[in-house]
């Protein structure tokens, strides 16, 4: 294997960290977007950083292929494709005015790793390969996981036809203009093989403040939530005056609307004191704005509902919930619900081998070894749920995620790469 020149005496610390920092700040600069980043599926700002991505690629002597669903592999130059392969995984895009860690830092990391490998001249077995995935984030089309459910047969023809919620086309049209074979994903035609990867693992940012609390720099998964969503449904009563229309004669949707929401907190609150795992969110909540007026009472709401647990019996026994209380509203303040088409993502528990051997690398770097679950979704939970042995490693971030404000800093970075070259490098702890 021959290293590109400016790699033949290896790479350093320094010039690792240094490579990762140029990366990141030219991943934010070709997708800027004040406040924050905008990397949508299928467009301009994705694609901005597939071209990145390419361009590192062919700089370090990597090899760049693009598979049906349209996700970029990069692999080392003597590896065939033709092997089971460790897959380094993680997604590209971005929600709107996003920060740029999200997705960006497992594709980085992947990348960091295969430069390594290419300049320490060392071809691991099992092979390994940089997988970046399009469309993770369910921002745009109310799917998420598009690219690696797109790999397994697992986009419906339903989720193609779905709208891009803030306007536009379809889901369909958004594939098409990439260039992915949207007739075999229609078809749910396996374009990738389970088999033909032998494990998958995913560095990512973690999104929430337990790492910031307990002072972990590193940490590892152990499940990943499934979710329950609908992307719109409708509350319709009926419009009238404010001042005319006394309490007991009005089918105001917002009251209504109000009144289920605080139903299902309630329901949330009680299991949660039964120590059952459970998020709920309606993330998109409103009322038509060409029809807004202060003396007017509304007479629909539409909102998005979304349920989030690792446990299948807790999600379809909240969602029962859910619609049992949506017939109890609909008939106390004589309103209607209509629902969209139900989307249901799997929970998954990452693989009990690569949890043991990301234990034992942590050990031998210094680093802590704990175990945490993940509340947000993410594409190893797809692997996972085909039956590829999976697993992810988080790194500490400040001020949450999905906002501008996603804070890693690089230190930790560097450190969840060390941990992630030193399962992919070896594939098994020595």
């Amino acid at each position: 294997m021959n290293a590109p020149a400016g790699l033949r005496d290896g790479i350093d610390a320094r010039q690792w960290r240094e490579l990762a920092e140029r990366l990141f700040d030219e991943l934010r600069t070709r997708s800027t977007d004040d406040p924050g980043v905008t990397r949508e599926c299928y467009a301009a700002g994705e694609n901005a950083a597939i071209t990145l991505l390419r361009e590192t690629a062919a700089e370090y002597g990597l090899v760049c292929t693009e598979d049906r669903a349209a996700n970029l592999t990069i692999s080392l130059p003597d590896d065939d494709l033709g092997k089971p392969g460790i897959i380094l995984g993680s997604h590209v895009d971005s929600v709107p005015h996003g920060g740029n860690f999200d997705g960006g830092a497992g594709v980085i990391a992947g990348l960091l790793c295969l430069i390594r490998l290419r300049a320490e001249r060392r071809a691991p077995v099992p092979p390994v390969r940089l997988l970046a995935l399009r469309g993770e984030e369910s921002a745009y089309y109310g799917r998420a996981n598009m690219g690696s459910r797109a790999l397994f047969g697992l986009l419906t023809p339903a989720d193609l036809d779905a709208k891009r919620q803030s306007g536009g086309g379809t889901l369909r049209e958004a594939m098409a203009s990439v260039g992915a074979d949207v007739d075999a994903i229609a078809q749910r035609e396996v374009l990738l093989s389970p088999d033909s990867v032998s494990s998958y693992l995913e560095l990512h940012i973690e999104q929430g403040p337990v790492m910031v609390a307990r002072d972990l720099p590193t940490a590892i998964v152990t499940g990943i939530r499934g979710n329950l969503r609908h992307r719109r449904v409708a509350c319709r009563g009926e419009a009238g005056h404010s001042g005319t229309v006394p309490r007991w004669l009005r089918r105001d949707a917002v009251f209504a609307v109000s009144d289920l929401i605080m139903r299902l907190d309630e329901h949330w609150n009680r299991l949660l004191e039964r120590g059952i795992d459970l998020v709920v969110t309606a993330g998109v909540f409103g009322t038509d704005s060409s029809q807004h007026a202060i003396a007017r009472i509304p007479g629909e709401v539409f909102f998005s509902f979304e349920v989030r647990s690792q446990s299948y019996d807790t999600l379809e026994g909240f969602y029962e919930l859910f619609r049992s209380e949506c017939r109890a509203v609909a008939d106390l303040r004589r309103v209607k619900f209509e629902f969209d088409d139900r989307i249901y993502t799997e929970p998954a528990r990452m693989d009990e081998g690569i949890i043991a051997s990301l234990k034992k690398y942590s050990e031998k770097l210094g680093y802590p070894t704990e175990l945490i679950p993940s509340g947000a979704g993410h594409d190893a939970a797809v692997f996972a749920n085909v039956g590829v042995p999976s697993g992810m490693i988080f790194v500490r971030n400040r001020n949450g995620s999905h906002n501008p404000d996603e804070a890693m800093a690089l230190d930790d970075f560097m450190r969840g790469v060390e941990l992630m070259y030193a399962y992919a490098s070896t594939g098994t702890p020595s």
